[in-house]
């Protein structure tokens, strides 16, 4: 009885210093269990979905899926614009629109965008859809964004709660000067955002 209970023991604290390891691995290259586990909806060019795959899985292959990004603005026609954290797998520390993440399955576009509002930047505001695009994106890590991307508005005058592990930091900034800012600095932004915003800009200007 002894020795089984002593081997439970030993095998339980070795399972555990091995799920640590592997969590600590995944933080060391950028990824997070979650990002490995997630899965997006696969849709065709008209948005009907076709399938499910892992988000890495998906971003490896390029396949086209359903994704949302949000903007939003303040009372003074400002964007929020996020830093990502700085341990992101892809793009950290580079600043993009307010959030953006993919659709989970039977979730509508708005239900998506507000729960990852909350998620990444602390808040919760009404949201609408403006219009919607498919776009490809490479990354230097080898994996490619390939998304029919849904944007989307909505409106806040206060501060966010940001969620250290999704953004580094935050600031108001008027379309124009984005738009200014891109030109000069392509460097320090998002290649979806400098997609996304040139779509945004054409649609308010």
């Amino acid at each position: 009885m002894a020795g089984s209970l002593i081997n439970r023991i030993v095998l339980t604290e070795l399972c555990e210093s091995l799920l640590f390891c592997a969590n600590a691995s995944f933080r060391i290259f950028g990824f997070e269990r979650k990002d490995l586990e997630e899965k997006v909806i696969l849709v065709n060019e008209n948005d009907e979905q076709i399938g499910l795959m892992e988000k890495i899985e998906a971003h490896e292959k390029a396949l086209l899926h359903r994704a949302f990004s949000v903007f939003v603005l303040n009372d003074k026609n400002e964007i929020m614009l996020q830093q990502r954290a700085h341990n992101k797998y892809h793009s950290p520390g580079l600043w993009t629109n307010t959030c953006c993440s993919h659709q989970r399955e039977g979730e509508s576009n708005i239900e998506a965008g507000k729960r990852r509002l909350m998620e990444e930047m602390g808040f919760q505001t009404e949201l609408k859809e403006l219009f919607n695009f498919i776009y490809i994106a490479p990354f230097d890590n080898g994996l490619t964004e390939h998304e029919f991307d849904h944007v989307m508005v909505g409106s806040f005058n206060g501060t966010p709660n940001l969620n250290p592990d999704e953004a580094a930091d935050w600031k108001w900034m008027d379309a124009a000067s984005v738009k200014k800012d891109i030109a000069q600095r392509p460097q320090l932004y998002t290649e979806w955002f400098k997609i996304i915003f040139d779509k945004y800009y054409k649609h308010i200007s």
